[in-house]
């Protein structure tokens, strides 16, 4: 019999998709989507869609949302797009890179005004990072231009 504090149930991310449970995959599963080892990564196989794992967490508690292939290249766009950003925060305010690009998905997330609040890149849909995508652009082509 234990005695004391309740132990939360273990994340398990269900696919926006198709509704499934998904299920913890690590380097070596059949349906692992990387060749290398780059940790676990919650997957749901119908679909094609996964998130990894935040980095050090015992309870494998995933990043965010599970991506298909369309969501993770608009994703993979966004973040190519603001890294510029963070690292020219980086130089000019001395933080460091992961609060610099924190900074960057809560700039475009307030600008834009997304309801709730996404807390990080991993948490945006689809729609979130096409809008995200259009803003920066317009924005850096107004900066540009200025």
């Amino acid at each position: 019999m234990r005695v004391g504090r309740p132990v939360k149930a273990l994340p398990q991310p269900h696919c926006d998709y198709c509704g499934a449970r998904a299920q913890l995959a690590q380097a070596g599963d059949a349906d692992y989507p990387y060749r290398d080892d780059h940790g676990a990564v919650w997957m749901c196989t119908p679909c094609a869609a996964w998130i990894g794992v935040r980095p050090r967490s015992k309870h494998n508690v995933p990043l965010g949302r599970l991506a298909d292939a369309p969501l993770r290249e608009a994703k993979s766009r966004l973040h190519d797009m603001l890294e510029p950003l963070a690292d020219a925060k980086v130089r000019r305010d001395k933080v460091s890179v992961f609060e610099a690009r924190a900074k960057a998905v809560r700039w475009v997330a307030l600008e834009l005004g997304f309801d709730p609040m996404p807390s990080s890149l991993h948490a945006f849909t689809l729609d979130q990072c096409e809008q995200a995508l259009r803003y920066v652009e317009a924005w850096k082509a107004h900066r540009n231009a200025g």
